[in-house]
């Protein structure tokens, strides 16, 4: 097999998250998108020693259980979802057999698995929408929704799509219809010109509660064609969203100024053109007050499910104390706080931490701490030891240094794990068993119908005398962890090296990393020091060019660096 060369087979399985599974001959190809049973045309796009990667072209023929009624008419396109055509219980059946095949080699033989959960909704489901202005092609008439499958800057307008409310939809297009009617310009990356950036809904499923804000720049000098000053073009587009006939009502219609260069949504100045910049949500019978850029789960009803599996197995808090790591907003927190002692919940995002105090004053909670740091620093501050811990880090798990202090400095008798990703779980529950924990329980809950996306909870027990007093342990198991899971923990890191590989492989283009520096710092992106600066006097340094920058702002969508 050669790079470029076009095969045709049919998908054996689906790998998590995206990673079809075909053979061709004794060769076995990854395929992202395609889904098991289907028979599709590839095109070989890497090759290495046990490893072949192909791009998907066309499906020539779907699976069986396949459906496209009801489907969104944007699934072609889009790059959100991709299982559009799956039957839902068919969708549940290939997560609960994707999280599977990643935790049966780290867990004994035998382990309780309690299969998978699924979402009382499976459409209209989302409560937050980040929408994009921009065009479907170069030059072509501006857009606003998601960014096409595989693409940094082609935009398709969503207005049928499945997974939001159809107020959301309504909403897209009467925004895209008036500044489309008025000459507005959207805001290109590259250049960094234009005026409209983004479209942020928000719906609560509870109340119908509706908060809109439009993201522009602060160029308002010929970036719309009209002769209205700013403040009359944003009085006449709220006047023309509150005129739709929509199931709910507006809490709020906001503008919100951004001039980062990063292609980010980012509040420097937000101005209230109608009612206020909150509404209120309701989980699990507390409130939670919801601002544009609050943190909080998309589906909130796939929380309840979520957080009722939690808080069943960490069964009796009466009288104990809770530590809830990567706490958010302090959801989890508060939902376990009306019965336990006390509860400290540790955040590295600041904002975060703020809303979940908020929010703990909102609905009558005098027993919970929430504290604005990395876990990993925040750890050694502590005096307090907590009964048990929560633990629901981001996506790529807990930092290698955080987990061992975790354990070694508090040994609690129980420890609940949330993933939003299997893999780093399965990696992090060898660590866990290796120091004397077993997995009791465990079970899957699908927030993300449609998507590749699914959650994880278990239950760590410690076995025997583990952990009772500060002590270093040693390890009683060794648990393997797959080459193939192994080479993905390697390759999801946003590395220099990485970006190159990213590049060269899609574009077949070489970049400097001092072009990638380049753009990071452009881009408003956390640097790691610079350990080969030049030893002369006077450098000379070349600016990246627009074609490479181009490249690599790609590459740093593709490592969700920037949106």
């Amino acid at each position: 097999m050669k790079k470029g060369e076009i095969y045709t087979g049919t998908v054996e399985k689906m790998d998590f998250p995206n990673k079809g599974i075909l053979h061709i001959g004794e060769e076995k190809v990854v395929v992202k998108n395609a889904l098991p049973g289907q028979t599709v045309e590839i095109a070989i796009s890497r090759q290495r020693k046990g490893r072949c990667e192909g791009r998907l072209l066309k499906v020539v023929t779907p699976a069986a259980y396949e459906n496209t009624e009801g489907a969104c008419p944007h699934r072609a396109d889009c790059g959100g979802c991709t299982y559009q055509t799956v039957p839902y219980e068919e969708q549940l059946k290939i997560k609960e057999q994707q999280v599977r095949a990643l935790l049966d080699p780290v867990l004994p033989a035998g382990y309780n698995f309690e299969g998978i959960k699924g979402s009382p909704l499976t459409k209209a489901y989302r409560n937050k929408m980040e929408f994009s202005f921009g065009d479907e092609f170069k030059d072509g008439p501006m857009t606003l929704g998601m960014h096409k499958r595989g693409s940094f800057y082609d935009i398709v307008t969503v207005d049928q799509c499945v997974l939001v409310h159809p107020d959301c939809c309504k909403i897209l297009r009467a925004t895209l219809d008036y500044f489309t009617e008025h000459g507005a310009v959207f805001y290109k990356k590259m250049a960094h010109v234009g005026y409209l950036r983004h479209l942020l809904v928000r719906r609560g499923v509870k109340t119908g509660e509706i908060l809109v804000d439009l993201v522009t720049s602060t160029q308002t000098e010929g970036t719309w064609k009209s002769d209205k000053n700013e403040e009359v073009l944003l009085e006449g587009w709220k006047e023309k969203l509150l005129g739709l006939d929509l199931e709910g009502s507006f809490a709020g219609i906001l503008h919100t100024e951004n001039d980062s260069l990063a292609d980010v949504v980012q509040n420097d100045r937000t101005v209230i053109l109608y009612g206020q910049d909150f509404f209120m949500e309701e989980l699990l019978g507390l409130k939670f007050k919801i601002t544009p850029f609050s943190f909080f789960q998309t589906n909130s009803l796939g929380a309840e499910v979520l957080y009722e599996t939690a808080r069943e197995y960490i069964g009796e808090t009466d009288g104990r104390k809770v530590f809830d790591l990567y706490s958010g907003t302090g959801t989890i927190a508060q939902i376990l706080a009306p019965a336990a002692e006390h509860v400290t919940g540790v955040e590295i995002i600041e904002e975060a931490v703020e809303a979940a105090k908020v929010n703990a004053a909102q609905n009558g909670l005098t027993n919970c701490d929430f504290i604005a740091g990395d876990v990993l620093k925040v750890l050694d501050t502590l005096e307090e030891r907590p009964d048990l811990i929560v633990l629901d880090p981001p996506r790529d798990g807990i930092h290698p240094k955080a987990l061992p202090k975790i354990i070694d400095h508090y040994g609690c008798e129980k420890m609940i794990y949330i993933s939003c990703k299997p893999t780093s779980l399965a990696r992090d529950l060898v660590v866990l068993q290796a120091k004397g924990y077993e997995v009791t329980r465990v079970c899957c809950v699908d927030m993300f119908p449609g998507t590749t996306q699914v959650e994880t909870v278990a239950l760590l027990t410690k076995k025997g005398d583990f952990g009772k007093k500060k002590r270093d342990f040693q390890v009683e198991m060794e648990v393997p962890i797959s080459p193939d899971m192994h080479q993905e923990y390697k390759e999801q890191k946003p590395t220099y090296e990485n970006i190159k590989k990213y590049i060269m492989e899609k574009h077949g283009v070489n970049v400097h990393t001092a072009y990638i520096a380049e753009v990071k710092r452009d881009c408003e992106l956390d640097m790691r020091p610079n350990y080969n600066v030049s030893k002369k006097e006077a450098p000379e340094i070349k600016s990246c060019t627009p074609e490479k920058r181009e490249y690599i702002m790609e590459a740093l969508r593709y490592y969700k660096l920037v949106v």
